[in-house]
């Protein structure tokens, strides 16, 4: 099915802010949540898959094999015990909320799809409703486990999977006032959902993260 943009940018929106909500109130409370988080390093957050199939050519059936992408980087240096840490906690970080943020473009988009068969705007403002308490329900207690800067983090990457700011949504479909309110909310809390995502220049190192991580190369 194809979803014009208008829709899926109106509908996604409103999932969008549910699931922004979450990340910005747990920046209130993890900026004092000194609890020490663990993380497996040596089980991959995304699991390696093998595609098996075959294809006919000239009459020959020929067997083919689909594979993960395989990403090879430059080994990365450190300077300091110190920015070793750093880089050992944004591993551990992404790991923790890429889930969540492709889960989030996930949830935009088959929502918007299904609104699509929804005869008319009583009914899709039903069905959002249930989109939003169902949310609610199911992240609230994850993110209440997430820290600071988990949650700047999930912004972020909710960009990298949407391709748009929180703040650009909000505002275009839901109003300034309601976008001009998360993004003071942000920003009382040193995060800004005005923030792009840009995987060439200062996140080109999450970014190398996150394609070993969807790899399943770390």
């Amino acid at each position: 099915m194809i979803i014009d943009s208008w829709t899926y940018r109106t509908w996604g929106a409103r999932v969008l802010i549910v699931l922004l909500a979450f990340p910005l109130c747990c920046l209130s409370a993890s900026a004092q949540n000194t609890k020490r988080q663990e993380v497996d390093f040596d089980s991959p957050t995304f699991v390696p898959t093998v595609k098996v199939g075959k294809v006919l050519e000239n009459g020959d059936s020929i067997q083919y094999m689909e594979m993960n992408n395989v990403y090879v980087f430059p080994p990365v240096t450190f300077s300091s015990k110190r920015q070793q840490g750093a880089y050992m906690r944004l591993v551990k970080n992404v790991k923790t909320v890429l889930p969540i943020a492709k889960e989030a473009n996930t949830i935009m988009m088959e929502t918007a799809e299904y609104l699509e068969t929804l005869p008319d705007k009583k009914s899709r403002e039903e069905h959002m409703k249930r989109v939003e308490k169902g949310i609610m329900q199911a992240y609230k207690p994850r993110m209440k486990k997430l820290t600071y800067s988990q949650g700047k983090l999930l912004i972020k990457l909710i960009y990298r999977e949407s391709h748009s700011s929180g703040y650009e949504l909000i505002q275009a479909f839901l109003g300034p006032v309601k976008a001009g309110f998360y993004q003071a909310f942000a920003w009382a809390f040193g995060a800004s959902l005005k923030k792009e995502y840009d995987p060439e220049g200062v996140d080109r190192l999450t970014e190398r993260v996150v394609l070993l991580v969807e790899a399943g190369q770390l």
